[in-house]
């Protein structure tokens, strides 16, 4: 019998396959990236992706943006900024200034190496005249607020952006682009991730190479290939509001046979006006422990892969047939789902990651 523990473990499995350092040079190995010139990395994997330029390259000028405490595996010669994530901060338009300026700085000659991670769309930006911070953020949260996917975000910040939607790289001057990026959109589309700031624009007059180098496939395939259970369900399916998915996902468990069921996406949850602390995965978790309330063996991990689920410090929850106490539809009604797990034990804490493919949830019928 499989314990909370193990599904915890298998998730690491996961979010190990598809790390920024090794899926990085798997891909530098794989792509015979030749030396870059100029390194930017951007997104919540960036620090990570970033060693492992230093690792092949060694100390090429490095410039990293990447969320607050992502940077346990920052080189040594990096510059480094932290903005935040998922409402911008002055760091943000800080840090999109300085990719701006450095991209614009390349040499005729240069070949710049582009890192792009998840949450790139929050923690760079360089808005249009006129445009406030504060506008930014308001935008920004209107749009977390309603429950729309991140293609539709992501197309709203390529309209205001002056560095997203290939616009960085059109200020680009040199003769190459290498970009390498981690999805964690559906599709991999690389004008979808990090609002295309590693994309290349259409009429671009320099040569651009691109790669997604780690995609939720990837973690969901490490997971499967870790179990010693049969796996029923690999499939990347999370496409929903959670109030859709929870009864959905719940009858597909409650009435499937033993074992272990491994989805993957990013579900959307649409907030109330002054939510409390949570993010979709808590407010999925805890809608699942309602569908599944008193029922015997059946365990559900389900959890961010960067480590983090919307403004807190926890990726997830850890629910089964007993978490459930009606106690807990009004963190449910107020988006306030992380006092409520934690008070009972069930949030799960990784820290930050060093990657970024949207969700894993890992339940096992036993």
């Amino acid at each position: 019998m499989t314990h909370q523990a193990d599904l915890a473990a298998l998730w690491w499995q996961g979010v190990r396959a598809v790390q920024g350092k090794p899926a990085v040079i798997m891909a530098i190995e794989a792509h015979r990236v030749s030396k870059p010139d100029q390194i930017l990395a951007v997104g919540k994997a960036a620090a990570s992706m970033a060693a492992a330029a230093y690792e092949v390259f060694g100390p090429v000028p490095t410039q990293i943006v990447t969320k607050y405490h992502h940077i346990d595996d920052v080189p040594p010669h990096a510059t480094l900024i932290e903005a935040a994530h998922p409402v911008p901060d002055a760091a943000s338009l800080h840090a999109g200034k300085a990719l701006r300026d450095t991209v614009q700085a390349c040499k005729s000659d240069a070949h710049l190496l582009m890192l792009v991670s998840g949450g790139a769309s929050s923690l760079a930006e360089d808005l249009p005249a006129g445009m406030t911070l504060a506008d930014l953020a308001q935008r920004t949260e209107t749009m977390l607020a309603s429950g729309a996917d991140i293609h539709a975000m992501n197309a709203q910040r390529r309209e205001i952006s002056q560095i997203k939607g290939g616009k960085l790289l059109a200020r680009f001057g040199g003769t190459r682009v290498t970009s390498l990026a981690i999805s964690d959109v559906e599709g991999d589309a690389l004008g979808v991730i990090g609002s295309g700031i590693g994309d290349a624009p259409l009429d671009a007059n320099f040569s651009f190479d691109a790669h997604i180098v780690a995609n939720n496939h990837f973690a969901r395939m490490a997971v499967a290939a870790a179990s010693d259970l049969p796996v029923l369900t690999n499939a990347e399916t999370l496409y929903d509001n959670v109030e859709i998915l929870a009864p959905r996902i719940a009858t597909q468990l409650l009435n499937g046979e033993k074992g272990l069921h491994v989805l993957g996406g990013e579900p959307t949850v649409v907030l109330p006006k002054n939510p409390g602390k949570g993010g979709r995965n808590m407010a999925l978790a805890l809608l699942l422990a309602r569908e599944i309330a008193g029922s015997d063996g059946l365990r559900i991990l389900v959890a961010g892969t960067d480590g983090t689920d919307g403004p807190t410090d926890a990726a997830g929850a850890l629910i089964d047939g007993n978490t459930w106490d009606d106690s807990a539809q009004d963190a449910i009604d107020r988006a306030d789902a992380t006092p409520w797990l934690d008070a009972r034990g069930a949030l799960f804490r990784s820290g930050p990651t060093g990657t970024n493919v949207m969700d894993l949830l890992i339940a096992e019928r036993f």
